[in-house]
């Protein structure tokens, strides 16, 4: 059996700058970076999430 390749990446908000989802990502089938749409408590509305280190 084969192991899992999914590693935890941080999703930075895009309007405020601060890191609030954390998520997996299969880093051999998935090449480029994440970016999702995601509620922000900071900003208090959905705003993109961008894959940050």
């Amino acid at each position: 059996m084969g192991q899992i390749k999914d590693t935890m990446v941080k999703l930075k908000c895009s309007l405020c700058g601060r890191i609030t989802h954390y998520t997996k990502r299969n880093k051999k089938k998935v090449k480029e970076k994440l970016a999702l749409s995601k509620y922000c408590r900071f900003c208090k509305k959905n705003s993109p999430h961008a894959e940050s280190k």
